[in-house]
């Protein structure tokens, strides 16, 4: 199903992505080292619950996971990229730490993700991983407006990651949006312009550009949900969800 959402549903659309992006951030200056992936669930929920939300995951249940994913939100750390599940662990100084959080709110559905190094260790490769992923969603974002096809977007979103040097995987990628959290179209992290869906204004992607620092092959993790790179490299993943609007592509996910 392609939604395309009408000024109504548009400004809802906003404040849910605004509250995506404030949640993020908050959790990100609340995440240091010794925060256990628990607790940064639990702020989560306060939050969502408290601004009157409704999370997108908790009774999430789709074919790619095992039963509902009963959290509030995805934390990946290090070698885990995609559907992170939060459970008893401390962050440790100089781990990468990837949330993803989608919420509901007036109907409309918003999905974002951020990646960072927690504490005060930094290290070059990690910094340059999650570079290379905020500068290809930079890059799919300005190929986004009326006209433009999936393609497109994929192919501004490949280009960056593969000159970065790193292997992309097309298992999972950007996704439409709308009253539901993942509907098509479908957007790879890589492809060839010119193909694809045609964009109209009213439509709601998220596109999250995701890499693993030398595989592109994802194993399954014991909890049936966190998805981790094959050879134990770390991940980066950035995500914005963004409205197609007659000037091209307005980023919602940020805090207001």
């Amino acid at each position: 199903m392609i939604e395309i959402l009408n000024p109504t549903l548009l400004s809802r659309a906003r404040d849910s992505g605004a509250l995506v992006g404030h949640i993020l951030q908050t959790l990100k200056g609340r995440s240091t080292a010794g925060t256990n992936l628990l607790d940064i669930d639990r702020w989560a929920k306060e939050m969502i619950i408290d601004a009157g939300a409704q999370s997108c995951y908790v009774d999430y249940a789709p074919s790619f996971g095992r039963g509902p994913f009963g959290h509030y939100i995805c934390t990946a750390v290090n070698d885990a990229v995609l559907h992170g599940r939060p459970y008893d662990y401390p962050l440790a100084d100089g781990d990468l730490l990837t949330l993803d959080l989608a919420v509901s709110k007036g109907g409309v559905a918003a999905d974002a993700a951020i990646s960072f190094i927690v504490g005060d260790t930094q290290p070059p490769e990690s910094i340059a991983m999650i570079d290379a992923t905020e500068r290809a969603l930079a890059a799919g974002i300005a190929a986004a407006g009326p006209g433009a096809r999936i393609g497109d977007l994929s192919h501004a979103i490949g280009t960056v990651l593969s000159e970065a040097g790193y292997p992309i995987n097309t298992e999972f990628g950007g996704h439409g949006i709308g009253s539901t959290m993942h509907q098509d179209p479908h957007v790879p992290n890589t492809g060839r312009p010119g193909r694809g869906y045609k964009l109209r204004p009213g439509l709601l992607l998220a596109l999250e550009p995701w890499v693993m620092a030398d595989t592109a092959e994802l194993v399954t993790d014991a909890d049936g949900w966190t998805l981790r790179s094959a050879t134990g490299c770390r991940t980066a993943h950035t995500e914005h969800t963004i409205a197609i609007t007659d000037d091209g592509a307005e980023i919602l996910t940020v805090p207001k």
